[in-house]
């Protein structure tokens, strides 16, 4: 079974605001040394 795509509608803010937050977490989990994999992938999306 296919999960649906879900659609998130931010204003330029909320996407600032999102941004610093998951480059927050991806810093957090460097330096735990964990993988980034998912964080970065959300990342890229947001980018493109």
């Amino acid at each position: 079974m296919r999960a649906k795509n879900r659609y998130l509608y931010l204003s330029e803010a909320e996407w600032r605001v999102m941004l610093l937050a998951l480059n927050s977490l991806r810093s957090k989990l460097i330096a735990q040394g964990r993988y980034t994999d998912a964080v970065d992938e959300i990342i890229m999306k947001m980018a493109g």
